[in-house]
């Protein structure tokens, strides 16, 4: 084991070489996927140690980012979908996430609720909007916490956001209409005052983006990586950001 380390650890240093720093991303975007099948492919019954073991992975992932020298991390925790999981996994679910966010703002990094906070538990809504205030005048890396996240409903709550923005303004709707832009739906998403992801990566091998950030990856780089999320690695987030630097973005251009 520890020869296995060593040569890890060289591995990870080569890699770690071939990523320029004017080419890292400033926004990474995580879909934190695989740890029910984690932990049956660990001949666990219980698959919240999975959930478990994958909260736990998350600090190791901010710590990397910022020494590559990522700006922002969004992290989705929980969808809008895994609402309606039976009360037997999504309980104990929920209070991981409890324990994994309050356990952020106490590490010291700047933590944002990102998600319809209205469709979660009274409790679980509470922690968030706690952290998000208690961690709002940090400086570092900013850690987007998705819960009870959904792209289709982020893109509804900014559109029904502005509508009662320039409601209050006195602006009718063929006003609005008028002048209507992309921008304008833009300044009320969740993550509204950031950059959007640059980079979004999917644990487990899955290849799909389930609804994350519909809005905000318009012109991301994806990439989709093999192992569940409690397995993954440095090396991995390297050969990502490796990946990523490689690239030539066009823009449409």
């Amino acid at each position: 084991m520890a020869f296995r380390d060593v040569v890890y650890r060289l591995y990870a240093r080569r890699v770690e070489r071939y990523i320029p720093n004017e080419v890292v991303p400033r926004h990474v975007g995580v879909i934190l996927d695989g740890n029910r099948r984690w932990a049956r492919a660990m001949g666990m019954d219980d698959v919240n140690r999975g959930h478990q073991r994958g909260a736990d992975k998350i600090s190791d992932l901010l710590h990397w980012s910022t020494e590559a020298g990522v700006e922002v991390v969004t992290l989705w925790l929980l969808s809008t979908d895994n609402l309606s999981r039976p009360a037997a996994e999504l309980d104990p679910l929920l209070r991981i996430i409890e324990n994994t966010v309050e356990g952020l703002a106490a590490e010291g990094w700047h933590v944002k609720p990102v998600g319809a906070l209205d469709l979660l538990p009274d409790k679980t809504a509470l922690v968030l909007k706690k952290a998000g205030e208690e961690t709002s005048d940090r400086p570092g890396l900013i850690v987007n916490v998705a819960v009870g996240y959904g792209g289709r409903r982020e893109i509804a709550d900014a559109v029904r956001s502005l509508l009662l923005e320039q409601a209050g303004k006195g602006t009718s709707i063929e006003e609005l209409a008028e002048i209507l832009d992309v921008e304008h739906i833009a300044e009320h998403l969740y993550t509204r005052g950031q950059p959007d992801p640059d980079l979004v990566i999917r644990t487990s091998g899955e290849q799909r983006l389930s609804g994350f950030m519909l809005w905000q990856s318009a012109h991301s780089e994806f990439y989709f990586c093999e192992v569940h999320w409690p397995d993954f690695r440095k090396v991995d987030y390297l050969r990502a950001l490796r990946s990523y630097a490689a690239r030539h973005r066009r823009y449409g251009s």
